[in-house]
């Protein structure tokens, strides 16, 4: 198989058949949803696992802002992580206590406790993987989920398109870029692993009439986009001139031949919204730039780019993914 998460073929036919239910379990693992809620009284309990296997340099910087984020897509508060470092043989001690610094820093920034985990050498790895475990809380009646979308919601997006792997590249391939992307504008998009957070666009959002919210992620805008419509059993038109690239983003993809709408995007969130001028206004008066970007219908789903549109669906690896196999 390649590498990067399966499909959501894949995922159907050989995952979600072996997974067992309790009436406590009110969202479920689906395609689009980036938590599970489970039902605790008053409150619900949000959870979700992710790992960090793309990335280089920030692991665990990254790791407690996936975790936080996909929390931040149901507007819950996260409380706790639980994290598992696997490391290679070579790993020095000055190694795990690096990681482990950008961690603690990271989460108390965030404000989130690191509750335990597991950290092991083993050689069935050949570079340093983090995967954390993320719990959060929400009022019963104050969350949101990736399925809560609705024919004729507008859809907007939180800063840009590509922000983590924009950052990822300028980092990890900079020798690559050395000479082919300036200097300076390489620095600016190295600083874009310092937006990776959207906690604050969802606890602005929650509460600003979002009918749904999906961290943008593995696969970028597009991915996304398609995941949302899924589990919310629409259609979903995604506006391609719409989506906001920024200029680094734009060079460093234009250098290495990538496409920024389908490289992970960590940074920013996908918003679906009945009343858009209420949300965006919200996010504005919170200094959060959001843009426009699309419109669920009842069915179909396109990308629609200049005068033509073709079929909105998933690619089948991230550009993040092709580019580094690619580079051996």
């Amino acid at each position: 198989m390649i590498p990067g998460k399966i499909s959501p073929a894949l995922l159907r036919r050989l995952v979600f058949p072996h997974l067992p239910l309790r009436p406590d379990v009110l969202i479920p693992a689906g395609i689009g949803q980036d938590s599970a809620v489970l039902d605790f009284g008053p409150r619900v309990c949000v959870v979700t696992c992710d790992p960090i296997t793309g990335a280089v340099h920030h692991l665990g910087r990254l790791a407690v802002h996936i975790a936080c984020n996909d929390l931040a897509a149901t507007g819950a508060e996260p409380v706790a992580l639980v994290l598992t470092l696997l490391l290679p043989l070579q790993t020095r001690e000055e190694d795990i206590e690096a990681i482990m610094g950008e961690v603690g820093r990271t989460a108390s920034a965030v404000g989130v406790a690191i509750a335990g985990g597991h950290t092991e050498i083993t050689g069935r790895v050949t570079q340093p993987v983090v995967v954390v475990a993320g719990i959060g809380r929400a009022e019963r009646d104050e969350y949101v989920h990736g399925g809560g979308a609705r024919p004729g919601d507008a859809v907007l997006l939180t800063k840009a398109a590509a922000i983590e792997g924009t950052a990822i590249l300028a980092t990890d391939l900079a020798e690559d870029l050395a000479g082919r992307v300036p200097a300076d504008l390489l620095e600016r998009a190295r600083r874009f692993i310092e937006e990776i957070s959207v906690l604050p666009e969802g606890r602005v959002a929650v509460r600003a009439g979002a009918t749904a919210m999906h961290d943008v992620t593995e696969g970028g805008v597009v991915t996304a986009a398609w995941e949302l419509a899924e589990a919310s059993g629409c259609g979903i038109e995604l506006w391609a001139d719409a989506v906001p690239v920024r200029p680094e983003t734009a060079a460093v993809c234009a250098a290495l031949g990538a496409d920024p709408l389908g490289l992970i995007g960590s940074g920013a969130m996908l918003i679906t919204t009945a009343a858009p001028p209420r949300t965006l206004a919200a996010l504005r008066d919170a200094g959060i730039v959001a843009t426009e970007v699309g419109a669920m219908r009842a069915a179909g789903r396109v990308l629609r780019r200049g005068s033509g549109e073709v079929p909105l669906a998933p690619p089948d690896r991230d550009e993040l993914w092709r580019l580094l196999e690619a580079r051996g």
